[in-house]
Order: C-alpha cells, then structure tokens, then sequence
C-alpha cells in the first residue's frame, strides 16, 4: 500500500512537473527563442502572453525587447593632426531580430562585448580621420561681438566641413552595417566626453594664451596709434586756435589805438581858445612848481612865458 501511494505520488509529481515545463509565458518586454537540444526551433516568439513547448526537450530562452544601454570606456585616440584626446562614447541598441541574436551572441552579456568592439573600432577610425574641431564643433562659429574684435578672433577660428554630429552619425551608421548580422541595431550614439590628454592640453593652452596675447598686442599697438594721431590733431588745432587769438588780439589792439589816436587828435584840434587856453594853464602850472619869491629868472622876448608875464602887468 505505501508503495502503491509513492508511485501515485511520484506520478502525481512528475505530471505536475511536466505540465508547468509545458509552457511558458512571455511578457511585454520580453521576446523567446525555442531551441531543441541546443538548436532554434521555428521563429522567435515576440507576442506576450502564454505559449507551449514541449516539455524536457524544448527549451525558451529569453532577449529583452527593450532599449539597451551600452556605456563605453574612455580611450585615448588620435586625431587626423596626431594629437591624442580623450573620448568617452554611450549608446543605445535593441535586439531587433532574437533568433539571429541567439545563434551568434547566445546572451546580452556577449553582445555587449561584441559592440564594444564595433563601436571603439568605429570611433578610432573616424576620429583618426578628422580634426579635433570636427569632433568637438557641430558648426562654423562666428563671434558675437561686432567691430575689430570680431575680425580678429574670426581669423583664429577654423573652419569644419563634417562636424561633431554628423561623425556621430556616420559611426553609428557604419557600426549597424556590422551589427545587423548579429540581429542587434544602434538607436543612438554619443560622444559624452572629448578632452586632451594632460601633454596635449598643456600645449592647446599656451596656444590659446599666446594668440588672445597677440590679439591683445595689435589692439594695443592700433590703440597707440590712434593716441598718437588724436594728440597730433590736438596739438595742431592748439596752434592754430593760439595763432588766430593773437592775430585777433593784435587786429583788435591796433583799432583801439587807431581810435584812442583819432580821438586825441579830435580833442586837440577842437578849437584854437581851447589849445591857448590848455597852453597857458599848462605855463601857469609849471610857473608855480618852478619859481618862487627868491627865483631869478632871465627870459628871451621870444619865451611865450615871457610874454604871458608882460600880459598879465
């Protein structure tokens, strides 16, 4: 009897066992590959819900359906001018067709290993065959700033062909014509980060310091130029400025004389009493400082003093 209810037990177990091993269920995000001892059987399973394989025999083995992460790892590279730099890259990718997917990578662990490959080999070559301006640049700059300043940094500025996007793109391009026979696509691709290495970076710095100096020479050379010019201009104008007061000031001193002269002659010559009359008190008033009670004077007939004395007798 105990033996009777541990086969029926046995039986009852191993039926159960095989009934759950007889299905599967596949959820939204979820996308199965059906082998047969280790081999695919039929299409990949991309529709959610509760599918049936034969137990014991078939095995599911499960992709994500997802977007899938791929962070890269810094690498030093060298530019089309072999200067070394820096670049760290992420991306995105997606399992597009598993059953592909399962016969070359097996699992996401060796695909991820598979689009390192792929995409630092992609990166290295499109890097060595552009400048760093195209790596880190999108577009032509132009300064903002107007006037000689502008003209001046425009001409330090180099000009891109290609840029920074449309690398990214040719390496994602590039990257899923080799992808796609894993049954993976790139979705996207990035440069995160682009920077010199320390030897590099020292030398674009003092590039960078010597030709904002440069720039800063010619303004101050043009600046002394232009102080040069204006303090010319000022002396000049100072000069002339002196020269046409003076001129003024002398046409201006010689009318005043002319009319102080005018005007004396025009007193002097006003009538002949006037002219006796300032003469005699002119004689009357050096008599007075001259003689006194004690003076002896001897006088010519002629003297017009002479005559007034005889006149005033």
């Amino acid at each position: 009897m105990k033996i009777r209810n541990i086969i029926i037990l046995f039986v009852a177990l191993t039926g159960v066992i095989t009934f759950a091993s007889s299905f599967y269920i596949v959820r939204e995000y979820e996308q199965v590959v059906v082998t047969q001892f280790g081999r695919p059987v039929g299409e990949a399973v991309t529709e959610p819900g509760v599918h049936f394989k034969v137990p014991f025999v078939q095995k599911a083995h499960f992709f994500d359906k997802r977007f899938l992460e791929w962070d890269g790892d810094p690498n030093q590279v060298p530019t089309k001018s072999k200067k070394f730099i820096f670049v760290d890259t992420y991306a995105r990718w997606q399992i597009t067709d598993p059953l592909q997917f399962f016969k070359r990578m097996q699992n996401e662990r060796g695909a991820q290993s598979r689009i390192d490959d792929i995409l630092d080999g992609e990166t290295r070559d499109f890097i060595a065959n552009h400048n760093l301006e195209e790596a880190v640049r999108s577009t032509n700059r132009s300064p903002q700033s107007s006037g000689r300043i502008s003209e001046l940094i425009g001409d330090t500025l180099i000009d891109i062909s290609v840029g920074r996007q449309r690398i990214q793109n040719m390496i994602q391009e590039s990257a899923n014509e080799r992808a796609n026979e894993l049954g993976v696509r790139i979705l996207d691709f990035r440069f995160k980060r682009i920077n010199y290495i320390e030897e590099v970076r020292t030398q674009v710095y003092e590039r960078m310091k010597s030709e904002r100096f440069r720039i800063a020479d010619k303004f101050r050379s043009e600046g002394q130029g232009e102080a040069s010019r204006i303090n010319g201009e000022k002396e000049r104008d100072l000069q002339t400025i002196q020269s046409e007061a003076f001129r003024t000031a002398e046409e201006i001193r010689g009318e005043a004389d002319a009319e102080a002269a005018a005007i004396y002659a025009q007193a002097y010559n006003r009538s002949a009493a006037a002219r006796e009359l300032y003469s005699f008190l002119k004689s009357m008033e050096t008599l007075e400082k001259t003689f006194d009670e004690q003076t002896t004077v001897i006088l010519s007939t002629d003297s017009e003093l002479y005559q007034y004395l005889e006149d005033s007798q």
